[in-house]
């Protein structure tokens, strides 16, 4: 399993993110086996949020009630919740933050959370009141590391203009098929080409510079609510046919393939899978060694309907 290290927090992540919106269903020996797997495969980190589940924190409960940690896996793994999505509206006020952690740690049955992570962009957001909330819980172990998801450039250092913590993550949508992230930068100032417009305010670049990991969600899905692109062969037949032809040259499999390509992007880009089939994660585990040569990058990006101007 490739890692990364996690800026500014002296840890060691790994490149796939087991993300566990989905196992409310499962009972406990099915999401210890997919946990299990998990680890046996490399991954490090498991992604959770306050609303996961048919009511709030009910896959966190799942997880809390079905896994127990030895104190060393505790150190080794990062449980990672987020926070601020609320029914029908958005809150990151200090009071919320607060006791969303305390009930995630709980559900968790934890006592801290290695990075906590803003849901969705709060157009009320008051910096001041966010800073508050991560000051309270840095300095009461609560949480260890802080970060975003589907935040813009500007979002985030609005967001700076009173928190001082590093804001190590953001988390946003990201696949082959899916990807403005990428594909606006490569087809910059091209006039008529929608491709060129810019969605998220230069947000690659932007996590470069300033030392952001970003999480994929969604890192095999054709687009915001479309299903899964390995296999389609209806909308994505030259897609598909690379991705197989990789897949047996490397000796991995498709969904190996669709990870390489967003883990070898120098961004070290994490990869957030949403599954609860064990063999997925291990075949995306095994894809994240994989070093695509850049003629096999761009050759998947185009195959999945991107232009190279």
């Amino acid at each position: 399993m490739k890692t990364y290290e996690l800026p500014a927090t002296g840890r060691s992540a790994s490149a796939v993110v087991l993300g566990l919106m989905r196992i409310e269903p499962l009972d406990d020996e099915q999401i210890r086996t997919l946990v299990g797997t998990a680890m046996d495969s490399g991954v490090t980190v498991f992604d959770h949020a306050d609303i996961y589940g048919s009511e709030r924190h009910a896959c966190e409960r799942r997880f809390g009630a079905a896994v127990t940690f030895t104190a060393s896996q505790r150190e080794r793994v990062m449980l990672q919740s987020k926070v601020g999505i609320r029914d029908g509206f958005y809150d990151f006020s200090t009071r919320h933050i607060l006791d969303t952690v305390d009930e995630s740690l709980d559900a968790l049955r934890t006592d801290h959370l290695d990075l906590l992570l803003l849901h969705r962009p709060d157009t009320l957001v008051e910096p001041a009141e966010v800073a508050a909330a991560f000051d309270a819980l840095q300095s009461s172990g609560k949480v260890r590391a802080f970060g975003v998801s589907n935040h813009t450039p500007g979002q985030i250092e609005l967001l700076k203009t009173a928190v001082t913590q590093p804001l190590v993550a953001n988390q946003v949508q990201l696949s082959v098929t899916h990807a403005p992230l990428i594909a606006a930068g490569v087809a910059a100032n091209i006039g008529g080409l929608d491709q060129s417009v810019s969605r998220d305010n230069g947000l690659l670049d932007y996590s470069r510079v300033h030392g952001m990991t970003l999480q994929a969600w969604s890192p095999f899905q054709k687009g915001t609510s479309d299903g899964v692109f390995l296999g389609d062969r209806e909308n994505y037949a030259e897609l598909n046919d690379v991705l197989d032809e990789l897949a047996d040259h490397y000796g991995v499999t498709p969904t190996g393939i669709a990870t390489a390509w967003i883990t070898r992007h120098p961004a070290n880009i994490q990869v957030v899978l949403g599954t609860t089939t064990p063999s997925r994660v291990t075949e995306a585990a095994a894809g994240s060694d994989v070093e695509l040569t850049r003629e096999q990058w761009y050759r998947i990006f185009r195959a999945a309907g991107h232009t190279l101007p």
